[in-house]
């Protein structure tokens, strides 16, 4: 029996605002509660049977609203483990932690929830010289450091919550980079920069989904029960100067100790809130294995990398930066600002 009344978490963002739409106009449910302290940023669109509360998850009376409502599905939507712009690190966090902490107390109270969807990230894993080739779900999850640290926290919760009531169906999904024609991540925001830095000597190789993908398992798992953990992420892999050189960007080599300096002057500069994970992530890449998603839980992506990304291309109009000399000049500038520590004029 499918669910019927379903809350989902973090409808104020991309993706959550568009898992809201796409079960509202799922005649399975008899209700659809989206849940956030900001509405979805096209709440002018028809919802069907959702319906947008104004909530925020850290406040235990989290609670009340999934007891009054007699919610037995929540998607829980609302950790940001790569902020699309600059962000007050605290803030996040408290939404990351407690929010999912308070979240998940508010679960194992009430008694009608028999399930619960969790988007988590693959960032769980980290990104180092010693990582895997491949990370699979049963790879070691990294000590890592602030968004990646905080997604390692929630899952334990997440497990802690299925330890105390066996009878909820859990389903975590540990996406990789989303990336489309509709989000405006952090990856996204450094591929449209005309000139975009990299780590002298090094090319990642970076796996990515595809929005739509991301969706499609979310609301499957919303509609049947498919208990675990689970990679998603599209086939292939790019490294990342073939994915400067799609987009018609760039490539900036700039020494390692630089970087620092340059992922500081992009925070300044309003352009990109790089972490020092996202760092990590462009200096050493990550792949997941998606075995475990496409023979147990029953997806195949649709998308692959190289497909995602090209549709990011198309989708924020990229289009190829031909001006030698402006880009020269540009080269300069960013070049420039690492080393003094500046923000490029």
């Amino acid at each position: 029996m499918p669910s019927k009344v379903v809350l989902v978490t973090g409808v104020g963002g991309e993706l959550g605002g568009q898992l809201l739409a796409k079960l509202g106009a799922n005649p399975e449910f008899d209700r659809v509660i989206g849940v956030d302290t900001l509405p979805p940023r096209k709440l002018q669109r028809r919802l069907g049977r959702a319906e947008f509360v104004r909530a925020d998850i850290r406040n235990p009376l989290i609670a009340k609203v999934i007891t009054d409502a007699g919610v037995d599905t929540v998607v829980h939507c609302s950790t940001t483990c790569h902020p699309a712009g600059p962000a007050r690190r605290m803030a996040i966090k408290e939404v990351n932690v407690i929010g999912t902490m308070r979240l998940l107390a508010a679960c194992q109270r009430s008694p009608f929830v028999r399930k619960l969807v969790v988007k988590s990230t693959a960032a769980v894993y980290g990104a180092d010289a010693c990582a895997p080739a491949v990370f699979t779900e049963d790879s070691e999850l990294a000590v890592s450091t602030g968004y990646a640290k905080d997604a390692v926290e929630m899952e334990g919760y997440v497990r802690g919550l299925s330890r105390r009531r066996p009878d909820i169906t859990v389903t975590m999904a540990r996406l990789i980079n989303v990336i489309g024609p509709d989000m405006g991540t952090v990856l996204a925001r450094y591929f449209a920069l005309p000139v975009v830095p990299t780590v002298l000597g090094y090319d990642a190789r970076l796996q990515l989904l595809h929005s739509s993908d991301a969706l499609a398992v979310l609301e499957l798992a919303t509609l049947e029960d498919r208990p675990g953990v689970y990679n998603v992420a599209g086939d292939g892999v790019l490294t990342l100067s073939q994915a400067i050189r799609r987009a018609g960007r760039l490539e900036l080599p700039m020494p390692r100790a630089l970087v620092p300096s340059m992922a500081k002057m992009l925070r300044g500069a309003h352009l990109v809130d790089f972490s020092e994970d996202q760092v990590r992530l462009l200096n050493f890449g990550r792949v997941v294995d998606t075995t475990r998603l496409k023979e147990r839980f029953g997806y195949r992506p649709r998308w692959s990398t190289r497909a995602a990304f090209d549709d990011y291309v198309r989708g924020h109009g990229l289009r190829p930066i031909l001006d030698g000399e402006k880009l020269a000049t540009a080269a300069d500038k960013v070049l420039t600002a690492a080393v003094t520590g500046q923000s490029p004029r």
